[in-house]
C-alpha cells in the first residue's frame, strides 16, 4: 500500500474497473426490492459546473447506499437535446444546432466520467434521437385520435425575436424569456393538448404524494387552481357592424364573490375582447390602447405586479339584478385566455379593483361589512384587509340580500339569476390547455400532413418518424423548415395529392414529460413494454424547485393520459421527489458604458477586507480598477462565477469535490462555495488514508471480534463506534447528507483517538468507516477496501453489505447520571449498571465538580432517580 494519498492514481483506476465489470449496468430482477432513483435530465449546454456535481451526487449517493441494502438500483441519465438554446448557438457559431448539441453531448460526458458517477449509460436517451422522438410523435396521434389533441386559434404569447409562441410561464415581465424581447399578442393556430381534461384528478390525487415537499405540493394545487363560483352574463345591445349583437347580447363573467354583486360599478374586458374590437371601430382613440396592452404581461403574477391601466370604451352593460347601466372598460389586467375575458368590477371588496377605481375616479360602493369588533370603518382611499373578507361578514347596502352571510347570500343570488335564466354555479380552474405548437426548427416535427382536399392529415403510424433533417442553419429569419422542400413536400396519405408537412414543432416540455419511462426500456419497440411497469413508479425524483410546477404537472398529466390508452399501470410517475438547493458562489461585475455588465471570475478579482476579515471591496486584477461586489449567487456561466470540476478535480480529486457539496449543507438547502471548504474536505480523507496506512498490517491480520473477550477500552471504543453508525444509518434515511459526512468524520476521530485496543475492534471499525463513506468518496474507499484485505473475505465494496449497528455494542456496562444539588444541574457520573444507592450517593458526592456545591453545607435528603438522576438538598 502506498503511503501518501493520490487521488491521480487510484480514480482513474476506480473508474477503469468500474466500467469493465460493467458495474452500474443494471438488469430487471424480480428476486430483489428495485429502487429507480433519477436525477432530471441536464440540458447538454456543454459545461459541467460544481452545482451539477452536488446535484448528481445527492443521486449517486443515495443509489449507492441502497445498492449496499440489497435493493436492485436503477441510475440513468440522458439529454433534454431539443430547444431554442441550440438554435440559438447554431446562429451565433454558423453550425447546425445537431452538430452543437452531440458535441456538447459528448463533452459533458466527458466531464461527468471523472466523477464516478455509477449512472447505467446503457439506458442512456437523448430526446433529438429519431429513435425517442418517434414515440412523441405516436402519442400525439394516440391523443389525437381521443380527442385529447386538437388544434385551435388562439390569442398567444409572440416573440417577435425567437420567432416563436411562448408559454405563459417563458414570459417574465412581459419579455421572453431567453431574447429579452417584448412579448406580443397575437391570435395564431395551434395543436393543444387537453391537460384541463385531468384537472381534478391531477389536483386530488395530489393528496396522495406525501412523498413530496409541502411545498411542492401547493405550488401544483395553486397552478391548477380550482374555484367554485357562479357565471352570469351582463346584458347589452352593442352591436357590429352588420347589424347583429356581439355575442348574443351577453357578457359572461365568473365569480367567486356572487354576494358583492350589488357592489358592480363597472365591467373590464380584455383588449381581444370582440366587445373591445366593436369599441375600437366606434372609437379611434381606443385602438393605441389595445396595441399597448397586447404587449403586455400574460402571467398572473405579472398581472399582480404590473400597473393596472384602462379606457373606457364609452359603452354600457346591464345589471342583472338591477337594471343600471355599468360602464364598460378596457383593462390591461384582464386575459381573453382565462374565463370569458372579462370580469366585473367590484372596488370595493377587490383590491385589484379598488386600485384600479382609485385611479380612475370609478365609484366604490360598500356592500360587505364585517362583524369583526376591531375593525376601521370602511374607507374608499385606503385597502383594509377585511374588505374582501368571505368569513365574519354580511351583506349591506344590497336590498334584499341585507344581513345575509357569504353563503346564503351566494345561494340568494344564483337562484335570482336562475330564475332569468342567467347563471349558474360553476367549477373553474386557472389550469389552461397546454398549447405545444412552436414556430421552431430544433424540436419534435408535429406529425402532421396538410392537404388542400383533405385538410389537416396525421401521419400514418407507418411512416413514423417523421424525422428532422439534421443539417438545417438557422439565420434567424424564421423556420427554415419552411423552406427546406425535401421536408415540406409530401403527398397527402389520403388522397395522394400534393401536401405540405406541419413546420411547427413541439414544446420541448413534451420531450421531458416521459423520458424517464424510456430510460426503464431504452431498446423496445414500442413506447415503453414491461421493462417500465417493472420499474415504474419512480421511487426517488431529484431536480430543482425550479420545476416544481410546469414539467412535474406535465409529467404526470401524460402519464395518466399512457393509463388511459393502456400503455401503464401506474396514476402517478413519481412516489418521492427531493427538490435540491443550489451552490452558491460570490459574483464581481462592472457596468459598462453601454450600460451592460461585464462579469468577472472571482480568480479575476482582488476582495479587501476590514480588521474583522469581512469583504469591503474588490478590484479586478487585470487593470487594478475598482469592480462591484454582486453578492452570493446561483453558480451560472452568465455571472462567471461557476466552478468547474475539473479544476477542482486536477487539484483534489473527485472524491473531495464529491465530499465537499455534501458537507456544505444539507442537501435541500442552498450552500456557499469555499475554497477553504474544499481543502478542508481535501485533509480529511488523507487523514482517512494515513490512518489506514499506518495501520495496515494490523488490520490486514486482525480477525472479527469477539465481543465476549474484549477487555473495557475495547468494548468501549466499539460502543462509540456502533453508536456513531446507528446516527449515520439515520442520517441517510433522512437525506441529512451533510450530517453523514460529520459522522464519518467523527468515527475517523474516534479511531484516530484509539490506544490498545483489540486489533479486531479496529478491523470492524474501519470496515464500518470505509462502507458509510463509500456513497460519497467511492474511489478512496474502493482502493482502501481492497488494500485492507476486505474484498478478498466480503467482495468488493461497491456489492458490499451495509453496516448496521449492533444492540449489544452499544450495551454499556456503566450508566450515566446526571447530579443536581438543591435542582440545579452540577455534574455528571458514570457509576456501575448494578450500583446500589450508597455507591450511587458515594460516586455523586465524590464528584468535584458537585463538592464545590454542597461544601459547608448539611445534605437533607438525597434522591435517587433510576436510570436518570441524583438531586442533593443541601441547606
Amino acid at each position: 500500500m502506498q503511503e501518501q494519498y493520490r487521488p491521480a492514481e487510484i480514480e482513474p483506476a476506480a473508474q477503469a474497473h468500474w466500467q469493465a465489470a460493467q458495474t452500474f449496468k443494471v438488469v430487471e430482477d424480480p428476486n430483489r426490492p428495485k429502487y429507480y432513483a433519477c436525477s432530471m435530465l441536464p440540458y447538454p449546454s456543454g459545461k459541467l459546473h460544481m452545482g451539477h456535481v452536488r446535484n448528481y451526487t445527492i443521486n449517486d449517493m443515495l443509489a449507492r447506499h441502497l445498492r449496499m441494502k440489497g435493493f436492485n438500483v436503477l441510475m440513468p441519465m440522458g439529454w433534454d437535446a431539443f430547444g431554442l438554446p441550440a438554435e440559438n448557438a447554431a446562429i451565433a457559431y454558423q453550425r447546425s444546432p445537431a452538430e452543437w448539441t452531440y458535441a456538447n453531448i459528448e463533452d459533458m460526458k466527458s466531464q461527468m466520467q471523472p466523477l464516478g458517477l455509477g449512472f447505467d449509460w446503457s439506458r442512456e436517451v437523448a430526446t433529438c434521437d429519431p429513435d425517442y422522438y418517434k414515440w412523441n410523435q405516436w402519442f400525439f396521434l394516440k391523443m389525437l385520435e381521443q380527442g385529447i389533441v386538437y388544434k385551435k386559434t388562439q390569442v398567444v404569447n409572440w416573440d417577435p425575436v425567437d420567432q416563436t409562441v411562448l408559454a405563459n410561464e417563458q414570459v417574465v415581465d412581459g419579455r421572453g424569456w431567453r431574447s429579452g424581447a417584448i412579448v406580443e399578442k397575437r391570435e395564431i393556430p395551434g395543436y393543444y393538448f387537453a391537460i384541463t381534461r385531468y384537472a381534478e384528478e391531477l389536483l386530488s390525487s395530489i393528496d396522495q404524494l406525501d412523498g413530496w415537499p409541502d411545498q411542492v405540493r401547493a405550488m401544483q394545487r395553486n397552478w391548477i387552481g380550482k374555484s367554485t363560483g357562479v357565471r352570469f352574463a351582463f346584458k347589452h345591445d352593442v352591436r357590429d357592424a352588420s347589424g347583429a349583437l356581439i355575442q348574443d347580447g351577453k357578457l359572461f363573467v365568473f365569480t367567486t364573490r356572487a354576494d358583492t354583486i350589488m357592489g358592480v360599478t363597472f365591467c373590464a374586458v380584455a383588449a381581444e375582447h370582440p366587445l373591445a374590437t366593436r369599441a375600437a371601430e366606434l372609437k379611434p382613440a381606443l385602438a393605441a390602447f389595445i396595441e399597448e396592452c397586447k404587449k403586455g404581461g400574460t402571467t398572473e403574477a405579472e398581472l399582480a405586479t404590473q400597473d393596472k391601466k384602462g379606457m373606457d370604451t364609452g359603452l354600457t352593460v346591464t345589471h342583472p339584478l338591477t337594471g343600471e347601466a355599468v360602464p364598460l372598460w378596457i383593462g390591461n389586467y384582464v386575459l381573453m385566455s382565462y374565463g370569458d375575458g372579462a370580469v366585473m368590477g367590484v372596488p370595493a371588496h377587490d383590491e385589484r379593483d379598488f386600485a384600479f377605481a382609485n385611479k380612475y375616479g370609478l365609484p366604490i360602493k360598500q356592500v360587505i361589512a364585517t362583524t369583526h369588533v376591531d375593525t376601521q370603518p370602511f374607507d374608499a382611499k385606503e385597502w383594509q384587509g377585511w374588505y374582501g373578507d368571505k368569513q365574519l361578514t354580511h351583506c349591506v347596502h344590497s336590498g334584499k340580500y341585507d344581513g345575509l352571510d357569504y353563503e346564503a347570500a351566494v345561494d340568494a343570488v344564483v337562484a335570482d339569476l336562475a330564475a332569468q335564466n342567467n347563471g349558474e354555479k360553476k367549477t373553474t380552474y386557472r389550469l389552461r390547455d397546454w398549447g405545444i405548437s412552436r414556430q421552431r426548427y430544433w424540436g419534435t416535427p408535429i406529425p402532421i400532413i396538410h392537404c388542400a382536399s383533405c385538410g389537416d392529415v396525421p401521419v400514418p403510424y407507418d411512416q413514423l418518424p417523421v424525422k428532422l433533417p439534421t443539417d438545417c442553419i438557422p439565420d434567424g429569419s424564421g423556420n427554415p423548415l419552411k423552406h427546406r422542400a425535401d421536408f415540406l413536400h409530401v403527398d397527402c396519405p389520403q388522397c395522394g395529392k400534393p401536401a405540405q408537412r406541419e413546420t411547427d414543432t413541439m414544446d420541448t416540455f413534451v420531450d421531458s414529460s416521459w423520458y424517464f419511462m424510456r430510460y426503464a426500456c431504452p431498446d423496445a419497440t414500442t413506447m415503453v413494454d414491461a421493462r417500465n411497469d417493472y420499474w415504474m413508479a419512480m421511487d426517488q425524483y431529484i431536480g430543482g424547485i425550479e420545476h416544481a410546477v410546469l414539467h412535474l404537472l406535465y409529467a404526470r398529466f401524460w402519464t395518466k393520459a399512457m393509463r388511459d390508452i393502456g400503455l401503464v399501470k401506474i396514476d402517478e410517475p413519481f412516489t418521492r421527489l427531493f427538490t435540491q438547493g443550489m451552490l452558491l458562489n460570490d459574483s464581481y461585475y462592472r457596468e459598462q458604458a453601454d450600460g451592460k455588465k461585464r462579469w468577472f471570475y472571482p480568480s479575476e478579482v482582488e476582495v479587501q477586507h476590514d480588521d474583522k476579515g469581512r469583504p469591503v471591496s474588490a478590484v479586478a486584477k487585470e487593470d487594478g480598477q475598482p469592480v462591484q461586489m454582486g453578492g452570493i449567487e446561483k453558480m451560472s456561466k452568465s455571472k462567471n462565477n461557476v466552478v468547474e470540476p475539473k479544476d477542482i478535480i486536477s487539484r483534489f480529486g473527485a472524491d473531495t469535490a464529491r465530499l465537499f457539496t455534501m458537507f456544505a449543507g444539507p442537501p435541500e438547502q442552498s450552500a456557499a462555495w469555499s475554497d477553504s471548504g474544499v481543502e478542508g474536505a481535501y485533509r480529511y480523507l488523507r487523514r482517512v488514508w494515513a490512518w489506514c496506512y499506518k495501520q495496515h498490517d494490523a488490520l490486514k491480520d486482525a480477525g472479527t471480534v469477539d465481543a465476549a473477550s474484549l477487555d473495557a477500552a475495547s468494548k468501549a471504543l466499539r460502543r462509540e463506534v456502533h453508536l456513531t453508525l446507528k446516527q449515520i444509518n439515520h442520517d441517510y434515511e433522512r437525506f441529512q447528507y451533510n450530517t453523514v459526512v460529520s459522522g464519518a468524520m467523527k468515527l475517523l476521530n474516534t479511531l484516530e483517538g484509539a490506544a490498545a485496543v483489540a486489533p479486531s475492534v479496529l478491523r470492524e471499525g474501519a470496515s464500518i468507516l470505509l462502507r458509510v463513506l463509500s456513497p460519497v468518496s467511492p474511489h478512496l474507499t474502493h482502493a482502501l477496501w481492497t488494500e485492507l484485505g476486505y474484498a478478498a473475505t466480503a467482495g468488493e465494496l461497491v456489492n458490499a453489505s451495509w453496516p448496521e449497528p449492533e444492540a449489544a455494542a452499544m450495551d454499556s456496562d456503566q450508566i450515566e447520571l446526571v447530579v443536581q444539588v438543591n435542582g440545579k444541574l452540577r455534574g455528571q457520573i458514570s457509576v456501575p449498571k448494578a450500583a446500589d444507592r450508597a455507591a450511587i450517593e458515594a460516586a455523586a458526592l465524590a464528584d468535584p465538580h458537585v463538592m464545590k456545591h454542597v461544601e459547608g453545607q448539611t445534605i437533607k435528603k438525597v434522591v435517587v432517580v433510576p436510570g436518570r438522576l441524583v438531586n442533593l438538598v443541601v441547606g
